[in-house]
């Protein structure tokens, strides 16, 4: 194994996987810290981690143990993935794994870069920009989670580390110049830097400026250059679609998949998931499955409620009551339809799609062909593929395209 990647979550994983597998290398994706080692064939290790919403201290405990692992099958460049937006808070844990996987690995010059144009994520000046407009006006200041009020990384980054903050504006990475950009903000002593990001061409001038680096940190989109870097040219793996039943969760509060819910459920079986009939018992995991087997076509069961019904049930039963009763609760259903004999499962929200793996006791993920940016086919089972949407993610259509992929159709 040649690289090795930490995801602090299961769809941001695939999408890395995914990118990483289009540039022609041989990957998996791991469902925690493997107890095995890997194949030998695999060139890119990926182990996702449900980490991007828990205290620092114990993000950074499962970051290190997947750090130990990756260097035991032989990586000599560690990526640490987190979402293109750079979900967090002040107090959040991407400056503190940041810096345990750099102390531990003895690394400077660390790029941080969620930059993902295929995605409509870039970074100028410093700033990330969801398409024209900047991230804390993209409506992810409404996230349940980690609201994003602040788009300058810097600013946002700076209260977590220990360590400065540098940044490599988009002239230099223009003049393909990050290498010695990088270098001259390591002698002013920052030993994180943000590097502004616009273009694919931009990320692939960063991949190379990357090479022979310890740790890389950023979005998927920055892993577009680093294929290369390690001579990998392996052709894609031939994907054979699943037949049987589909069931869709969806989870995910976000502008693009409330358009895609809307969408769906127009011209599809769609039931709405009420949070305040799961926490009072009033709507069971069983009822709620059967009804996923009983539909024909793809039916939907989502949660994607407006943010201020977000903000209601919160105040009324606690964040995290409400947050982990409702991933308990897709979990249970996603399980008890797999039993039932789903066999093609779409899932829209990282910590929805996060839940539903772990309830699903999925453990490696084959990495199959792209359904849109950022969200690949995967096979999970003999019987079992999977698609995991981050919330942001995909078309207007996306889950219908995604059923469609994952049958073979």
């Amino acid at each position: 194994m040649h690289l090795g990647c930490i995801g602090d979550d299961f769809t941001g994983s695939s999408d890395l996987a995914n990118t990483l597998a289009k540039g022609g290398m041989r990957v998996t994706q791991y469902t925690g810290v493997p107890d095995r080692p890997a194949d030998r064939s695999v060139q890119a290790g990926v182990v996702a981690l449900k980490s991007r919403s828990i205290e620092p201290a114990e993000a950074v405990a499962k970051s290190l143990a997947a750090l130990e692992w990756l260097q035991a099958q032989g990586c000599t460049q560690i990526f640490f993935k987190y979402c293109s937006t750079f979900d967090s808070t002040p107090q959040g844990n991407i400056g503190p794994v940041a810096d345990a996987l750099a102390d531990a690995l003895g690394a400077h010059k660390v790029i941080i870069c969620p930059a993902f144009p295929g995605t409509g994520r870039s970074i100028y000046q410093g700033h990330l920009f969801v398409n024209d407009m900047l991230l804390s006006e993209s409506g992810m200041q409404n996230h349940p989670l980690t609201p994003m009020t602040d788009s300058d990384i810097r600013r946002w980054l700076a209260p977590q580390t220990k360590y400065t903050v540098g940044h490599v504006s988009v002239q230099h990475v223009f003049a393909d110049n990050v290498a010695a950009a990088l270098e001259a903000q390591h002698q002013k002593g920052h030993r994180h830097i943000v590097v502004d990001a616009i273009r694919d061409a931009d990320l692939l001038a960063i991949g190379k400026a990357a090479a022979g680096l310890p740790l890389i940190t950023g979005g998927s989109g920055v892993a577009l250059g680093l294929p290369a870097n390690f001579g990998c040219t392996a052709a894609a793996a031939p994907w054979t679609g699943q037949d049987g039943k589909a069931i869709a969760l969806s989870g995910s509060c976000s502008v693009a998949t409330r358009a895609q819910v809307a969408a769906h459920r127009a011209d599809n079986p769609a039931q709405e998931i009420i949070a305040d009939d799961v926490i009072e018992g009033r709507l069971t995991a069983q009822d709620m499955a059967a009804w996923l087997l009983e539909q024909d076509g793809l039916p939907l069961a989502y949660s994607s409620a407006d943010p201020e019904v977000v903000k209601e049930v919160q105040a009324k039963y606690g964040r995290t009551r409400s947050a982990d009763m409702l991933e308990a609760f897709f979990a249970e259903v996603a399980r008890l339809a797999v039993v039932g004999g789903a066999t093609r499962v779409i899932t829209a929200g990282g910590e929805t799609s996060g839940a539903i793996v772990e309830g699903l006791g999925l453990t490696e993920l084959q990495i199959g062909p792209e359904i849109d940016p950022g969200v690949p086919a995967l096979r999970a089972r003999p019987n079992l593929v999977v698609a995991l949407k981050s919330g942001n993610f995909g078309a207007p259509d996306f889950f219908t395209k995604a059923d469609r992929l994952l049958s073979g159709a």
